[in-house]
């Protein structure tokens, strides 16, 4: 019998090793060798393996995730006839090496996005007024950019009107290492939720300096790993949220979400003139519920027409920069029936003309250069 100890190691014992180099910890997306998760391998003279695991806490949710995955990959070496995984918990030493891995040594957990070297882009959807769409927005952004293979997450940062983990199709809990959280995920994109903390459907009764905390551990405390986009959907308005996220992330750029009424437009105008105060970056306007085709395949604006163009022209006179309208998302039943399933329209229905305009604002988003435009300068012009 030969084992992965101090003992001597065959050939066998050192292909199941590279094999188990090829598993990734469902929630932390690192090899769990690299992890220190595999606590011994084992293989018998007729090619059984015993393979022993560790997870991160007693009750992790990837348990049977991890043992699938290290069946498959174990299964698959030449020579190896029977796979046995034995599951173990790390001790509190071994989790706090586990986070000195992930996060350093840094004493107090820090936000990566605000960082000088972040390469994550940033996105804050927010809107003047809520029922405009703003969530199932970020949702089918997120899973667009998903789908395009970016490493994508979204933080539900609507505290008291918090519905992205619904929309997204997911009842997991996170998981906490220490003082880490890992999200949970949903169509290949990571989420953390107020919700996924409370009971039921318990309403969430907070003052200001309770929603920056909260707002604060979403970003510093949970694991995101090296995400290519963060979306946070905003509360509707100009709140505490708002002024928290420019503060925590002043690298961010708004993203403003209306329909097409006027009275709509107005108030997403002041939404999206925050970023004057903040200096922060307005990526652009989305319109949504813009129309609905008709089964003679014309168009009834049931909520009339131009609010998106109007509050894009607003901003572009209010920053002095170009802040351009980025799509345009007709009304269609399936998009309000997908998001009460959780199953994102850009991922069930790709081709409808919802998922299209909205896989259209993804592309651009994920696509732009970085530069000025749409931020504010934080200067006057003078007059001889």
């Amino acid at each position: 019998m030969s084992t992965s100890g101090n003992t001597t190691t065959t050939p066998l014992v050192e292909a199941v090793h590279k094999a188990l180099a090829g598993v990734e910890d469902p929630e932390i997306h690192r090899p769990i060798t690299e992890l220190g998760m595999v606590k011994s391998v084992v293989v018998s003279d007729d090619g059984r393996a015993h393979v022993a695991v560790f997870l991160t806490v007693a009750g992790c949710p990837m348990r049977d995730a991890i043992t699938q995955r290290v069946t498959n990959a174990v299964s698959a070496v030449a020579g190896i006839t029977a796979v046995d995984v034995e599951l173990d918990v790390m001790t509190d030493q071994q989790r706090q090496e586990l986070r000195r891995r992930l996060r350093g040594d840094a004493a107090d957990p820090v936000i990566p996005f605000s960082q000088p070297g972040s390469l994550t882009r940033v996105y804050c959807v927010a809107s003047g007024k809520g029922g405009v769409g703003k969530s199932s927005v970020t949702v089918n952004l997120a899973a667009a950019m998903a789908a395009k293979g970016l490493k994508v997450g979204v933080v539900d940062a609507d505290i008291y009107g918090h519905s992205v983990p619904r929309m997204l199709g997911t009842t997991d809990r996170p998981t906490r290492v220490e003082d880490m959280i890992m999200p949970p995920q949903a169509h290949g994109v990571k989420v953390i939720s107020i919700g996924m903390f409370t009971a039921g459907n318990d309403a969430v009764v907070w003052r200001g300096p309770m929603l920056h905390r909260a707002l604060q551990q979403f970003l510093a405390d949970v694991f995101w790993g090296d995400l290519d986009v963060l979306l946070l959907d905003l509360p509707p308005g100009t709140g505490d949220i708002a002024i928290s996220t420019a503060q925590l992330v002043p690298n961010a750029e708004l993203l403003v979400v209306t329909t097409p009424q006027m009275a709509a437009a107005e108030v997403a105008e002041r939404a999206g003139s925050i970023a004057v105060q903040t200096r922060q970056r307005l990526a652009g306007v989305v319109e949504n519920m813009s129309w609905m085709e008709l089964p003679d395949g014309t168009r009834m604006e049931v909520f009339g027409a131009g609010g998106g163009q109007t509050v894009a022209d607003s901003l572009t006179r209010t920053l002095g920069a170009p802040v351009p309208l980025l799509g345009q998302v007709p009304l269609e039943p399936q998009l309000r029936e997908c998001g009460d399933s959780g199953t994102p329209i850009v991922l069930t229905q790709p081709e409808s003309p919802a998922a299209t305009a909205l896989r259209g604002v993804a592309d651009r988003l994920t696509v732009k250069a970085r530069g000025l435009a749409g931020m504010s300068l934080n200067i006057s012009p003078v007059r001889k």
